[in-house]
């Protein structure tokens, strides 16, 4: 998933756009969450708080 590549690359707008663009292809939190889980082990605890705004702007896009 790009999604994967924006985080351990830590581009803020993609990591905001490709939540949204996974919402509309019906991926689920489970599944974001395993991108995440990868993402963290890869990048190190770097990607901490591009993770929380990931999950912040999927609970925003989940909330309309």
């Amino acid at each position: 998933m790009e999604l994967f590549a924006s985080m351990v690359l830590r581009c803020n707008n993609c990591i905001k756009y490709h939540p949204g663009k996974a919402k509309k292809k019906g991926v689920t939190i489970g599944k974001l969450n395993e991108v995440f889980a990868i993402a963290d082990t890869v990048g190190g605890n770097i990607l901490v708080p591009h993770t929380r705004r990931a999950v912040a702007y999927w609970e925003e896009l989940m909330a309309e």
